[in-house]
């Protein structure tokens, strides 16, 4: 039965509305995926010169949020950088 509630509709539909989202997201901010890439690699440069990264789980993307100060909706850029350990 637990198998069923993997593929229930509102979770399906729930993942294509996020989707959709960052679809739109990308589109309106006019960034290539060829652009996106060089920011990627340029963050993982820097990021890489004082930690050891997870390079294969590294995640970028473009995302909307709420100003905290007067809570207009932006763009913002989110980065997943998962860390394996501290160089010394």
């Amino acid at each position: 039965m637990g198998l069923f509630k993997l593929f229930k509709p509102e979770k399906s539909k729930n993942v294509a509305k996020e989707r959709l989202k960052l679809v739109l997201i990308h589109d309106r901010t006019n960034i290539s995926p060829q652009f996106l890439d060089k920011i990627r690699k340029e963050m993982l440069n820097v990021v890489s010169q004082y930690v050891e990264v997870d390079e294969n789980e590294f995640n970028l993307q473009f995302t909307r949020t709420r100003r905290e100060s007067d809570n207009l909706p932006v763009q913002a850029l989110v980065a997943n950088i998962p860390i394996k350990k501290m160089k010394q």
